[in-house]
């Protein structure tokens, strides 16, 4: 039978643990999850590697959100946060760099990839804003990244079966395809039978709210156009936001997937 992989994106060391709790196997920390992700900080991946005993941890590295093509400053800093995470034992890194013209830009991602060596490697989300995915598929493979973080170029994975399909097949085992975006347990029995994907990214969030007692109705230390457009109206900055995932959505998806997909030949 297949092993599925569930990779949870966490915004901090409570969120990893919740999600190691909930029987991850990966996690992907990151920072400013309202941008999409950003790099987190050093005392960030180092509490988490020293609290994370069973789960593998990945960190992003992104040095600010909107688009993914980056100065030689941007780079060198990225140089120097794919360091930080290898020093503090990190088990991966997740990057992904594009040119103006929305090809992948291979001579920047050789030097990061070269910075990485000895580390697992996810290519991003930013492939799903690449021109030509087909090309792009081979190009990654070509440069040694270990799995690429999709949707299939759509607003969910779910609606992006179809080229999901076709870049599994196109890879032919040669890279992991980790779909991601909009994947949960009413879904994700669908797309691993219906691409053959086996790994998954999930982002099961829960607002937690703070013990602060005292709130300035008045000053919000949150600029509202950052705030993701479903945002809850009472979503700020007293409210502490953790991505969680538990035994039960697991249990829940365990049994999807046993039921959706024939044992047989697998």
């Amino acid at each position: 039978m297949k092993k599925y992989q569930f990779e949870v994106c966490a915004n901090s060391v409570e969120s990893c643990l919740a999600a190691q709790a909930g029987g991850a196997d990966r996690v992907e920390l990151c920072a400013g999850i309202p941008e999409g992700g950003t790099t987190p900080s050093y005392g960030e991946i180092s509490t988490a590697r020293d609290m994370l005993t069973t789960t593998r941890l990945h960190v992003i590295i992104r040095p600010r959100g909107g688009d993914f093509l980056y100065s030689p400053i941007e780079v060198r800093t990225m140089l120097k946060d794919i360091e930080m995470a290898r020093q503090l034992g990190a088990d991966g890194v997740v990057f992904g760099c594009l040119t103006a013209n929305g090809e992948i830009d291979l001579p920047v991602m050789q030097e990061l990839m070269k910075a990485s060596q000895g580390l697992s490697v996810t290519f991003h989300r930013a492939f799903d804003i690449c021109r030509d995915p087909e090309k792009a598929l081979e190009q990654i493979i070509e440069l040694g990244c270990n799995r690429i973080l999709t949707s299939g170029q759509q607003a969910t994975a779910e609606l992006g079966i179809p080229l999901l399909k076709a870049l599994q097949t196109q890879a032919s085992g040669r890279i992991i395809l980790l779909a991601g975006c909009g994947v949960n347990e009413k879904n994700i029995a669908r797309i691993a039978s219906e691409t053959g994907i086996q790994e998954f990214h999930f982002s099961a969030r829960e607002s937690i709210k703070s013990d602060m007692k005292y709130k300035n109705e008045s000053v919000s230390m949150i600029t509202p156009e950052i705030l993701a457009p479903k945002a809850s109206p009472n979503t700020n900055e007293s409210g502490l936001s953790l991505l969680t995932i538990f035994w039960a959505t697991f249990a829940v998806v365990g049994t999807q997937l046993t039921a959706a997909i024939p044992t047989t030949g697998l």
